[in-house]
């Protein structure tokens, strides 16, 4: 995988465990010197393509990591039809029926949630810069289609209403494009923490969506077609508010972290 000549997927999100990991059910259990799992997996990107997929399961020991290869008996994947948000991911349901694996084919240095929940992490960073590339790219759409469009014989943008939302918007892009430099920063200094991220998760996806849809009004009738990206970026960012944590579980995150009193449960 890390050559790129394999397609992997991350198996750990189940129908009744979305913004809860830890209460994932499906089971591995010993069986001689192989391991058996079973249980049913959604949403998992690359699912149907993936030559390998990391599958995250319970066993006596804890929560430990599988890698499961495609064509393992019992082992079947089945893409999520009708979406109409991040329709160029292929999304999928795994599902694992008497799936039996050799002993190492668990991950040796992975107990417990600490596992997925630092790769969760990684991909959680990585949100915060593709939602302010989105946002941007609307922003500068709509910049340069309000100069070009022609309304009551003056420019779109030359109008207070229309002036307003443009520096708004470019203001709270300044601060989403900061705050990710500075978790860059942090990251690079060996600094960032998970509440950190969830911050900026938290808040780059709440400004890049209103930008998104503050761009739409803008472009009017044409913004709710794909010869211009507002409309495709606002609908893949709706998905991508509730995914990787929700925006709720991000801000019990925070919460968490500046009063020092957990509220999930």
């Amino acid at each position: 995988m890390a050559a790129g000549r394999f397609i992997g997927c991350f198996g750990l999100t189940e129908p009744d465990a979305g913004p809860d990991p830890g209460a994932l059910r499906t089971p591995a259990r010993r069986d001689g010197g192989d391991w058996v799992l079973n249980g049913t997996k959604m949403w998992i990107t690359n699912g149907s393509v993936a030559d390998i997929a990391v599958v995250w399961a319970r066993t006596d020991d804890g929560v430990r990591g599988f890698l499961v290869p495609a064509g393992t008996p019992g082992f079947t994947a089945h893409d999520i039809r009708h979406k109409v948000s991040l329709r160029a991911s292929v999304t999928s349901e795994l599902v694992l029926e008497d799936v039996r694996l050799p002993a190492d084919a668990v991950l040796p240095g992975a107990r417990g949630l600490s596992g997925p929940l630092g790769c969760l992490n990684e991909a959680r960073f990585g949100i915060v810069f593709g939602a302010v590339g989105a946002a941007r790219d609307c922003l500068e759409t709509a910049l340069a289609y309000a100069a070009d469009r022609t309304v009551f014989d003056r420019p779109l943008a030359g109008f207070q209403l229309t002036q307003q939302k443009l520096a708004d918007m470019t203001l709270e892009l300044g601060k989403s494009m900061l705050l990710a430099l500075q978790l860059g920063r942090l990251k690079d200094a060996g600094r960032i923490t998970p509440e950190r991220i969830s911050l900026g998760k938290l808040n780059t996806l709440r400004e890049a969506l209103e930008i998104a849809r503050q761009c739409r009004t803008l472009l009017g009738a044409n913004g709710i077609t794909l010869e211009y990206p507002v409309i495709r970026h606002a609908n893949n960012l709706e998905s991508v508010l509730t995914y990787e944590g929700t925006s709720e579980v991000h801000t019990l995150v925070v919460g968490r972290s500046v009063t020092g009193i957990p509220a999930f449960r």
